[in-house]
């Protein structure tokens, strides 16, 4: 009999939960098409997501390169613009810890460069230095990496907006036993219309096993456009500039370091 997690927090920010519930059923429609497997919602409510319970196990290789294609499928399944909400939701994103999260923008944008630029670089970095964390010359920086963002994207301002994750990290890639077989599980996620890449930089961010076969999993099915490593750490930017407003410390000089590489 599948159990059911409770995932909790007094006093979270309007809509908090419903976005994430909602988040969960719109990756989950993917799967109708290959996608990969989401947790499933049971119920939500101001304080609190009703979630199925997952039993976990320890990847492998072949499980990693099966959720690279899952991820594909999932990304290429699509969304309505660039910054659209998860469908049905009609209040504020949030990106961020269960204890912090942050409003992520939502709308219609039909270009990467424009969305990227305006309702996350800018913007998240505006938060770390309302914070205190970052300064006017890390916000110098960043307009001036918006300002050349048509031309870092190359290739990748070609594609059209993808059905991503949003936050994911190896933390939010469960890994259970499904008829025998390993599969990894989705949760927490940040659901958003998006650039593809965007999903890919964050497993390359933080690390997740098996990362050179989810990688080939992927491209079996959805190739990626030429260049692709290149741009790694500008969609990275974003986590990063969210972990200076969340944490501060290292964070900070790391930000700083990856907009100097982007810019030399």
């Amino acid at each position: 009999m599948v159990g059911t997690y409770r995932k909790s927090r007094g006093g979270a920010p309007a809509g908090f939960f419903e976005c994430e519930g909602l988040g969960l059923r719109w990756l989950g429609q993917a799967q109708a098409v290959g996608g990969p497997r989401v947790v499933d919602v049971y119920d939500w409510g101001k304080d609190h997501l009703d979630i199925e319970e997952v039993d976990s196990t320890s990847p492998s290789g072949g499980a990693a390169y099966r959720f690279g294609a899952q991820l594909a499928r999932m990304h290429d399944a699509g969304a309505d613009h660039y910054g659209s909400a998860p469908e049905g939701y009609h209040g504020t994103c949030y990106f961020g810890p269960l204890q912090d999260p942050l409003p992520m923008a939502t709308g219609d944008w039909d270009d990467p460069a424009t969305y990227w630029g305006q309702a996350r670089l800018e913007p998240m970095v505006r938060m770390a230095v309302d914070r205190r964390a970052l300064n006017q010359g890390d916000m110098d920086m960043t307009r001036q990496i918006i300002q050349a963002l048509p031309e870092m994207l190359g290739a990748a301002a070609d594609d059209r907006p993808a059905r991503v994750h949003g936050d994911l990290w190896s933390g939010n890639v469960m890994w259970t036993r499904n008829d025998g077989q390993t599969e990894a599980v989705l949760i927490d996620p940040a659901a958003h219309g998006g650039h593809r890449e965007e999903d890919l930089a964050m497993l390359h961010l933080f690390g997740i096993p098996y990362l050179s076969q989810i990688m080939d999993g992927y491209q079996s099915v959805h190739p990626l456009a030429r260049g692709y490593e290149n741009r790694l750490t500008l969609w990275q930017l974003y986590a990063i500039a969210g972990h200076c407003a969340f944490f501060g410390g290292g964070y900070v000089s790391e930000y700083r370091s990856m907009c100097r590489s982007l810019l030399g």
